[in-house]
C-alpha cells in the first residue's frame, strides 16, 4: 500500500475520535469492493462550547448548568471547565479594564483585545453524571469558552437560562452553548423598529476570525456593505447589531453568518418591546425536509419563517405532528418559498391546545431549506415568545440540562415511524438519585411528557434521551416560569450530542485505496 495513503487514513482516523467532527468512510466506487468490517462508534476525546454573554439588562440573573452523561469506554481521566472568554471574571470586567474597553456593538473591537486571554474558570464540573451550576447577574456577565476531553467531552451540554424581570426582551431566555463553527442560518431576525436583535459572535483560538454577516429578506439579499469582513478578535465577543447593518426595517429575515478564516460560536439574542424575548439558536443545515419540535400548546402564535439559500425555488408541505397523527392546517396546506428570499407565515394557534411539532417536506422535487418559528405565548400585554429552528433527529443521544421538579416539558416527535425511547432524569446537582423511564411514540404523532424526576432531588437535573428502536426522533425540552403575570418561556431542540464518532476497525481491509 501507497504509504502517503496510510499515513492519511492514520491521521484521519486519529482525528476523528480526538475532536469528534470527523467521520472517515469508505466509498463505494464502482468495479471496487467495499472495504470489510463496520466502523466502530468510540467516545469523542475533546470538545469545546461557546456561551454568549447573557443579557444587558442590569436586573438579568442567570445561571449555568454543566453536563456530561455517563458514557462507557471513556477511562476515567479528563476535566471539563467554562472561562471568561475575554478575560473578565463571571461578575464583570477584569482588573484593570475600564467599562466600554471590550468592543461595541457594530462588530469593531478595541486592540487592547489583541492581547487578552481567557478568563479564570467560573465553572469546573466535578464527575460525569452530575450537573454543576453556576450564576452570574447583571449585564456585565460575560461569554464564556468551554473545552472539555477525557470522560468529561462525550455528550458535554452546558444551558445558560437567563430571567429579565422587566424593560425590553423581558421573561425568560435559555440557549445551548454551541460548538464553534464556519456557518450559520438564523430565519426569523428582524430589523424593525420594535426589535432589537443582536447576533452575537465568540472567538474562543488564539487568532483573529473574519466573518460576513448576510441579511436575506422578502425580496432578497439586503444590501450591506457593514457586514462584510467583520473581525472578532482572539479570545473575545462581539454583539452586532443587525439593524446597524441595513437601513431596512423588515420582519421575517434570514441572517446568514460566514466565517472567512478562523472559526466562531454564533446565536441570536431577539429582544421584543411587546412581547419579552428569547434566543435563536441556528437552523439545521439546509435540507429537503425539516422538523422544528415541541410547539407549546398552549401557543397563542406560531410564525414560521423559511428561507431557500440556492437559487431554485422551494414548495413546501406543512403538516403539524399531533398527539393523534400527522394533520394539515386548514388554509396553510404548502409554503413556497422563492430561492434567494425569505417567506414569513403565520399560522396562528396551530396546535389549538394539543402537543405538536412542524413537519416540512417536499411537494415534488427537494430543495435544501432552512427554517424556524416564533412562538408567542399569553395575550394583550402578558404576552411572552420564544423561538424554535428546524433541528437535526436525536441520533445515538441527547442531552437537555437545567430542569427542575415543575416547569419542565419534554416533547417528542417520531415523524416518520413509531420509535420507542429511554429517557434518563440524572442526579440532582445536589443531590438524588437517577431514574429511567421507557416511552413509546406513535408515528406521526408528538407526545408531550412530564419527564422523570430524580429521587430525592436537590437543585436541578439534566435529562438523557436515547432511542432505543423504530424510526427517527426529535425532541425539544420546554422551561416555564412565572414572571408577574407573564407566561414565561424558553424552548431549547434536542439534536444528537455527537459524543461518538465512527472510526473504521484497525484490522479493515484498505486495499482498495492502493493507487
Amino acid at each position: 500500500m501507497n504509504r502517503t495513503t496510510l499515513s492519511l487514513i492514520a491521521g484521519t482516523t486519529a482525528l476523528a475520535a480526538v475532536t469528534g467532527f470527523a467521520v472517515l468512510s469508505q466509498p463505494d466506487a464502482p468495479g471496487t469492493q467495499a472495504a470489510a468490517g463496520a466502523a466502530a462508534q468510540l467516545p469523542v476525546e475533546r470538545t469545546s462550547l461557546l456561551c454568549p454573554a447573557p443579557s444587558t439588562s442590569e436586573i438579568a440573573e442567570t445561571s449555568y448548568t454543566s453536563f456530561t452523561p455517563v458514557t462507557k469506554g471513556t477511562g476515567s481521566d479528563g476535566k471539563a471547565e467554562l472561562r471568561a472568554a475575554d478575560g473578565q471574571s463571571a461578575d464583570g470586567p477584569a482588573a484593570g479594564e475600564e467599562d466600554g474597553e471590550s468592543g461595541g456593538k457594530t462588530g469593531k473591537q478595541s486592540e487592547k483585545q489583541t492581547a487578552k486571554q481567557p478568563g479564570k474558570p467560573v465553572l469546573t464540573p466535578k464527575e460525569p453524571g452530575k450537573p454543576v451550576t453556576g450564576d452570574s447577574s447583571g449585564s456585565e456577565a460575560p461569554a464564556l469558552v468551554g473545552t472539555a476531553d477525557g470522560r468529561f467531552a462525550p455528550g458535554w451540554t452546558v444551558q445558560e437560562t437567563t430571567e429579565v424581570a422587566a424593560g425590553t426582551g423581558r421573561g425568560l431566555h435559555g440557549v445551548n452553548c454551541t460548538a464553534p463553527d464556519t456557518n450559520f442560518w438564523f430565519p426569523g431576525v428582524s430589523t424593525a423598529a420594535d426589535r432589537t436583535d443582536y447576533v452575537h459572535l465568540t472567538n474562543p483560538d488564539d487568532s483573529a476570525a473574519v466573518v460576513d454577516i448576510e441579511l436575506y429578506g422578502k425580496d432578497g439579499a439586503l444590501k450591506s456593505a457593514v457586514g462584510e469582513g467583520l473581525t472578532v478578535q482572539p479570545h473575545s465577543t462581539d454583539p452586532v447589531l443587525l439593524s446597524t447593518l441595513t437601513d431596512e426595517e423588515q420582519s421575517g429575515l434570514t441572517v446568514h453568518v460566514n466565517v472567512r478564516s478562523g472559526r466562531v460560536g454564533a446565536a441570536v439574542q431577539a429582544l421584543d418591546d411587546r412581547i419579552g424575548g428569547d434566543w435563536l439558536a441556528p437552523s439545521a443545515d439546509p435540507a429537503g425536509s425539516l422538523v422544528l419540535p415541541g410547539i407549546p400548546k398552549d401557543a397563542t402564535s406560531v410564525r414560521l419563517v423559511a428561507f431557500a439559500p440556492g437559487d431554485a425555488d422551494a414548495d413546501l408541505k406543512v403538516r403539524l405532528a399531533s398527539p393523534s397523527g400527522l394533520i394539515t392546517p386548514a388554509g396553510h396546506e404548502t409554503v413556497h418559498v422563492k430561492g434567494g428570499m425569505t417567506t414569513a407565515v403565520d399560522l396562528g394557534d396551530v396546535t389549538r391546545g394539543e402537543a405538536g411539532s412542524l413537519v416540512l417536506t417536499p411537494t415534488d422535487r427537494s430543495v435544501p431549506v432552512v427554517a424556524a418559528v416564533q412562538v408567542v405565548r399569553g395575550k394583550g400585554d402578558k404576552q411572552e415568545s420564544a423561538f424554535i429552528p428546524a433541528t437535526r433527529p436525536v441520533g445515538t443521544r441527547a442531552t437537555s440540562a437545567d430542569n427542575s421538579a415543575k416547569g419542565s416539558t419534554l416533547s417528542l416527535t417520531a415523524p416518520e415511524g413509531a420509535a420507542t425511547v429511554k429517557v434518563t432524569a440524572s442526579a440532582g446537582s445536589e443531590g438524588g438519585t437517577p431514574v429511567s423511564k421507557t416511552y413509546t411514540i406513535k408515528a406521526g404523532t408528538t407526545q408531550d411528557i412530564e419527564p422523570p424526576v430524580p429521587a430525592g432531588l436537590k437543585g436541578t437535573y439534566a435529562l438523557t434521551v436515547e432511542p432505543v428502536s423504530g424510526g427517527p426522533v426529535y425532541g425539544a425540552r420546554t422551561l416555564t416560569a412565572a414572571e408577574g403575570g407573564v407566561p414565561a418561556f424558553t424552548v431549547q431542540t434536542l439534536p444528537d450530542d455527537r459524543g461518538t464518532v465512527a472510526v473504521p476497525e484497525a484490522d479493515e481491509d484498505l486495499s482498495v485505496l492502493q493507487k
